[in-house]
């Protein structure tokens, strides 16, 4: 096995992740740190405001019993509430412990027995009842706050007695090796597991993309950088992206929805200078822009210059690499003759400040990544885990391999077995599952994780992942499939939203494949069709045509033994809601197969 690491940053943390709370607002006390909205306007805090909220919230926490070590669950949406808790917790060396605010009652139960929280952070009262349903079983659990009943305002009233001493004196107690969270994963398979991560494991992380892509975040007019968090905090995906702004005294903006209708409004309002996403932002933004363009009559220039936008990235990707000389100059015209036509509207919908985006949760294809870049917003696609405090492999400023994860961070190692699984090796490496030590020991040896993802490495480096072990699909004739690089090829296709390939101990492979809502409508209503509800959609003949052209285009991709044989067109969408995806927007397989078993039956009745 070939190993790849990049070297480690100089220096090593110190302290704990609420320093830099109180370090920052000594330093530049105006700065601001934060932006709240209230009554849709953006209200600055400055890094002194905050660092007094923070104060003021650890010593409430004090007075109500939280003491160093304690665990407290916070289960809310992204809001800056929640940031507010951590630093908080962190400044007393409490260790907060998140839950999805979807999250059922035996779920809660489970994570707050697990963890012995002796409180718990919610925000309305549908989740204090679903916490109080629970309570009997949860003997260490105190308190229950409302942060939509002005716990933190109370939190603070009651601390204003205590001196500011208490709380530093905690603080200074909070070392790299301290306990700063337990965040449980997914849970694809199995039930989730909570992963210990340090201040150390968060903040080498934060600080090595801090140190490796400080140009990505920056904002290119010279200003503050800013970013609208609006992952889920429960993530680390989220988590990392927090701790890296207050590190890096970067403004924040929270909001609590990941849905585009919800989202890409809150993003023109905000104006970020750069954000932490996922694949399916992209695909929204790109299938809105290519409808907007329909809708005007515009789609064959659309297209066009979707093609300009791809070839033009490629050019730039072989020059960074030296393996060519860029853009030809009829390329360059060509371009700029789409600049303000196309272009600059595609940026406008993030609020036309972004230039750069790092991408995580699941795989972005390549050709998305090369339009999104030349148009103007370069898409660095990362990977990482729970288990690794979020990426541990990002694509390098100017130098990306679209289609690829990236390079190790500065102070990770990959390597890649003999089976095609993936191995890291770095600071952001957790020390293991709470509460399940066998676990702990079989994903971990010797300081490598391993991952349980499959992926090959070229010779520079860069990491190309092609599907989960546990994902691998094996025919009734012997044939291993890892469908996510087909399902992904399949999602290419502006109607699909997405595909679940199928196929275990089955004579061939199937799929089963919802469509985007807004996609399709706009689709029937270009072909007249509006007045069809979907369950009739779904039986059109030139619906179904058009979708067998995009797996058709999926299976030239692969061997004929691989290639979806039949499909399953499903009358909606695999959400949160119906516990059908991931709070990363992962699907859970098993469970999809369960919900659609009769479907799946269906596909090989024949």
């Amino acid at each position: 096995m070939r190993e790849f690491s990049s070297p480690a940053l100089g220096a090593g943390v110190t302290g704990g992740l609420a320093d830099s709370v109180f370090d920052r607002a000594e330093r530049e006390p105006r700065l601001v740190q934060l932006s709240r909205q209230v009554d849709g306007a953006w209200h600055p805090v400055t890094a002194a405001q905050f660092r007094d909220e923070v104060l003021a919230l650890a010593k409430g926490l004090l007075t109500r019993g939280v003491r160093y070590g304690d665990r407290v669950a916070v289960m809310s949406a992204t809001r800056w509430e929640w940031t507010l808790f951590d630093y908080a917790l962190w400044s007393i060396g409490a260790i907060p412990v998140p839950v999805y605010p979807t999250a059922a009652a035996e779920q809660v139960r489970w994570i707050l027995a697990e963890t012995a929280a002796v409180a718990c952070v919610v925000e309305d009262e549908d989740q204090a009842m679903t916490v109080g349903a629970v309570c009997d079983a949860l003997p260490e659990l105190t308190g229950i706050w409302q942060l939509d009943r002005g716990c933190v305002a109370q939190l603070a009233a009651d601390g204003r007695g205590v001196p500011d001493a208490l709380v530093h004196r905690q603080r200074v107690g909070v070392t790299p090796d301290s306990l700063a969270t337990v965040i449980y994963t997914s849970g694809t398979t199995g039930r989730p597991k909570g992963c210990l991560l340090t201040h150390g494991n968060l903040a080498s992380v934060a600080d090595a993309l801090l140190a490796g892509w400080e140009e990505v975040f920056r904002d290119t007019g010279g200003g503050q950088a800013a970013t609208l968090l609006f992952l889920p905090l429960a993530h680390v995906y989220g988590r990392i992206t927090q701790v890296v702004a207050v590190r890096g005294g970067i403004r924040i903006g929270h909001h609590g929805k990941v849905s585009a209708d919800s989202l890409l409004p809150a993003l023109a309002a905000f104006r970020p200078t750069f954000l932490h996403a996922v694949p399916y932002i992209f695909e929204k933004i790109h299938r809105r822009a290519r409808e907007a363009a329909e809708s005007a009559g515009k789609l064959e220039v659309f297209d066009q210059a979707e093609r300009v936008a791809v070839e033009w990235a490629a050019a730039w990707e072989r020059r960074a690499h030296r393996e060519g000389p860029g853009p030809s100059p009829a390329l360059r015209v060509r371009h700029a003759a789409y600049e303000r036509l196309v272009y600059q509207r595609v940026r406008a919908v993030l609020g036309g400040r972004v230039r750069a985006v790092m991408s995580g949760g699941s795989m972005l294809g390549r050709e998305l990544g090369l339009f999104f870049a030349g148009a103007g917003m370069t898409v660095y696609e990362g990977y990482g885990l729970t288990e690794t405090a979020a990426p541990i492999t990002a694509n390098p400023p100017r130098r990306p391999r679209f289609g690829t994860v990236g390079r190790p961070l500065p102070g990770a190692a990959v390597v890649i077995a003999e089976d095609g699984e993936v191995w890291v090796r770095g600071d952001g490496v957790f020390s293991g599952y709470l509460n399940h030590p066998r676990c702990s020991d079989e994903a971990l040896y010797r300081g490598w994780l391993a991952t349980g993802d499959l992926g090959s490495m070229d010779e520079h480096g860069y990491l190309t992942l092609t599907g989960r072990k546990k994902e691998l699909i094996v025919t009734s004739s012997g044939k291993n499939l890892a469908p996510a690089v087909l399902e992904e090829r399949v999602r290419t296709h502006p109607l699909i939203a997405q595909c679940l390939v199928v196929g275990d101990n089955r004579p061939y492979v199937a799929a089963l494949i919802t469509l985007d809502p807004t996609a399709l409508a706009h689709w029937l209503k270009a072909r007249g069709r509006a007045q069809l509800e979907v369950w009739q959609a779904l039986s059109d003949q030139e619906l179904h045509h058009e979708v067998q052209r995009a797996v058709a285009a999926a299976n030239t991709t692969v061997s004929r033994a691989e290639s979806i044989r039949a499909f399953r067109l499903l009358p909606r969408e695999f959400s949160l809601e119906d516990g059908l995806l991931t709070p990363s927007l992962k699907i859970r397989r098993a469970a999809v197969a369960e919900r659609y078993a009769a479907d799946i039956e269906e596909l090989y009745a024949g």
